[in-house]
């Protein structure tokens, strides 16, 4: 969750990570801190509670200087959000700084043991243990990259450390220890990046290596030298990134959200872009390596999943049982590794996850393998974990998303989602030529589709305007759609902070219903599909005990606009890529109801964009 920002070059270090760990606001945090080796040889860290500005505020007071230094922003896990708890983190003696992601599970045990030896501590987080016993080791006479090789094998738990000591004035030592997200280093020109993730360092580099689990590197001007936690060199490959830094900015938009929404177009043309051969009619996924033996084997995918998703995953289970014939199971991320599941070779698991770095998926892949299942991944980041992890994988495609509450990389994964369904269809031959061809059709005719609904509209704020004082929603949805309400309530209730449940149409009379009243707004989402006069009696169930009507209706459908008292349009879409469209005007509706009532749309209190620990 935490961001994690490194810099050792010839510039001012100081302002290197700070403008780094501004561009990873959007993973949350509720403090932050750098910490900066001073041309005296002593440590200098500045540190501060809230926001980023505060802390630029404090550098501007009592600028660091110095050209190599260390960064934070941090998620309270152990210990209040306080100042004396943020990091960076320095040893007992002063001989070393650390920033850290993750948490270490054995730390009481460690602090009691330090405490027992006469070792006082300034915080009451995990991180300061690592802190001291570095330190220790360096008082002892190991360099920097040895003190931490002597002290991982201590600490239990995932967890990203990067140390600076001024007994190393040259030099950052980075360390991964299992699935606690990312550390990325980036190559410059004289000059070396250390970061939790890419856009803190794209501004400097497009050239990075990810350092994979079990993993350490000293980081000098020069270069990297990467090393096995047992000191056996490594010869990382070096990942070209090909995301523009412009990406990473607001431009014309108020927030990252609004310009996220209006991407999607561009996000879903490039998701289809090469994958799709319509001069055959075919689909083309070289990046999930299967022969039609191996397909026609396949059992059932499970797929597992966090979030949005995790709804993205139950739209995913109707294409693939529909178009694939293969059975489906959809699975928290979370919740699968907690349980016994049978799991066999012909068995395929699909982990989607936007970032790539969700710890709860990431061990659901690691069970997924120690039973011997094939490993697939829909992942937007690349050269993150779940997409290095995989034997098959599909990038999303949508580019940088910046926003917490994810729009594009949502949509763009129902099109990977669609694609693989496709994709398996071909190769267990249950698809007829003429259903695959107008299924590869309708795909070239998605992206204008798609435009339709991605500018916002006025209906939007006149919604806004009308309900953002309302504290619950109630969204309804059937067959391919229930995920959609689903996602909607999630939509709205992570930004704007307003109770929004999301149910199966066909459940309301099973307890919902009691809560339907004049003050409690219901959105349907009733396109013309095959449930479509089901969706239609659930409207009229909630106008007769005098509830409000939010249609998501399909464009020219006068029956059910009479019967709904708002309407959201969308144009008449394919069966299976309907869900793409229908979602997009319950992201502008959620994003209008948060600005309208104050809330951080980007930054959604207690959220993250990357859940790295449990």
């Amino acid at each position: 969750m935490c961001g994690i920002v490194g810099y050792v070059g010839p510039r001012q270090a100081a302002l290197i990570v700070l403008g780094g760990l501004k561009k990873l606001e959007y993973r949350g945090y509720d403090s932050a801190g750098v910490a900066v080796l001073h041309a005296n040889g002593g440590i200098e860290v500045e540190r501060a509670v809230g926001k980023l500005s505060n802390l630029q505020e404090r550098l501007y007071q009592k600028p660091l200087v110095g050209t190599i230094g260390i960064g934070h922003t941090r998620w309270a896990t152990h210990g209040g959000v306080t100042e004396f708890n943020a990091h960076p983190h320095v040893g007992r003696n002063g001989r070393v700084a650390v920033v850290h992601n993750g948490i270490i599970e054995n730390y009481a045990e460690l602090r009691q043991e330090m405490a027992a030896e006469g070792i006082s501590f300034n915080s009451e987080t995990d991180t300061e243990v690592a802190a001291h016993l570095v330190d220790g080791y360096l008082a002892g006479g190991a360099d920097l990259l040895t003190a931490v090789q002597r002290t991982l094998p201590a600490i239990q738990g995932a967890s990203a450390f990067v140390f600076l000591s001024p007994q190393e004035p040259e030099s950052l030592v980075v360390a991964r220890l299992g699935n606690a997200g990312g550390i990325v280093i980036g190559i410059g020109d004289g000059e070396m990046f250390v970061a939790s993730d890419i856009p803190a360092i794209l501004e400097y580099t497009r050239n990075v290596i990810f350092l994979e689990n079990r993993q350490m590197a000293r980081v000098t001007r020069a270069g990297v030298a990467i090393f096995t936690f047992e000191g056996k060199p490594v010869q990382a490959r070096v990942h070209t990134i090909p995301w523009d830094p412009v990406s990473a900015e607001k431009g014309p938009y108020r927030h990252f959200m609004q310009k996220e929404i209006s991407e999607q177009p561009r996000a879903i043309t490039d998701t289809i872009r090469g994958r799709v051969d319509f001069h055959r009619g075919r689909v083309v996924l070289d990046s999930v390596p299967l022969t039609p033996s191996e397909a026609q084997k396949l059992d059932r995918v499970i797929i597992a999943a966090c979030g949005s998703s995790y709804h993205a995953g139950l739209v995913g289970k109707f294409m693939l049982e529909t178009l694939a014939r293969v059975p489906v199971e959809v699975d928290y991320g979370s919740e699968f590794r907690y349980r016994n599941p049978l799991i066999t070779p012909t068995t395929a698991l699909l982990a989607i996850t936007q970032s790539g770095e969700t710890v709860d998926t990431l061990a659901a892949m690691e069970a997924g393998r120690e039973y011997g299942a094939k490993l697939w991944s829909i992942v937007n980041v690349i050269g993150s974990q779940a997409h290095r992890l995989a034997d098959g994988y599909i990038l999303m495609q949508a580019g940088l998303e910046i926003g917490v509450a994810t729009t594009k990389a949502f949509t763009a994964s129902l099109v990977d989602l669609y694609l693989l369904a496709l994709h398996l269809g071909q190769l267990r031959e249950t698809l007829p030529a003429e259903v695959l061809r107008r299924a590869v059709n309708d795909l070239a005719r998605l992206p204008d589709l798609v435009g339709r609904v991605s500018e916002p509209l006025p209906i939007y704020d006149e919604l806004a305007e009308i309900f953002f004082k309302r504290e619950h929603f109630l969204f309804l949805g059937r067959g391919l759609n229930y995920p959609v309400a689903l996602e909607g309530a999630l939509k709205l209730k992570e930004i704007s902070y307003i109770h929004a449940e999301g149910y199966p149409a066909g459940e309301m009379k099973h307890g919902p219903i009691a809560l339907i009243d004049e003050v409690m707004p219901v959105v349907t989402v009733a396109p013309r599909d095959n449930v479509y006069d089901k969706m239609i009696s659930q409207m009229e169930q909630v106008k007769a005990r005098n509830g409000t009507v939010i249609g998501l209706l399909q464009e020219g459908d006068e029956i059910a606009r009479s019967k709904a008292d708002y309407v959201l349009e969308v144009p008449a879409a394919p069966q299976f890529l309907a869900p793409v469209l229908n979602i997009i005007p319950l992201q502008w509706l959620a994003y209008a109801m948060a600005v309208r009532r104050g809330a951080d749309v980007d930054q959604p209190r207690n959220l993250a964009k990357s859940v790295t620990v449990e």
